[in-house]
């Protein structure tokens, strides 16, 4: 069982920046693989950036390559999401989601491959 909490979302003007984190307990956070998904009213849940066990290697969706960058704090066992330059398209709740096959080499980008989420926070950009 594992128990995901994220912070940090708000409402902020087209072109700021708002850090994300999701704070996760009940298991060791190092051995599993993390990705934060959003979802925009009426539209179906979105890959947003995934990070695998160690942080060595990470993803991004093309819409946020080079405004987003995801992160990890094994000792904190914290996932965080740096959001720079952002657009109103970037309205959304984003959630946190945890991957638990030990130590997966393949870092995966789709909400089935995650077995616990986060109840989301809610991120509104204003133009």
């Amino acid at each position: 069982q594992v128990q995901l909490v994220e912070s940090g979302g708000g409402l902020v003007q087209a072109g700021g920046s708002l850090r994300l984190s999701c704070a996760a307990s009940g298991s060791t956070f190092s051995n599993y693989a993390m990705g934060w998904f959003r979802q925009a009213p009426g539209k179906e849940r979105e890959f947003v950036a995934a990070i695998s066990w160690s942080g060595a290697v990470t993803y991004y969706a093309d819409s946020v390559k080079g405004r987003f960058t995801i992160s990890r704090d094994n000792a904190k066992n914290t996932l965080y999401l740096q959001m720079n330059s952002l657009k109103p398209e970037d309205t959304a709740v984003y959630y946190c989601a945890a991957d638990l096959k030990f130590r997966r080499v393949v870092v995966p980008t789709t909400p089935d491959q995650y077995d616990y989420w986060g109840q989301g926070t809610q991120v509104t950009v204003s133009s």
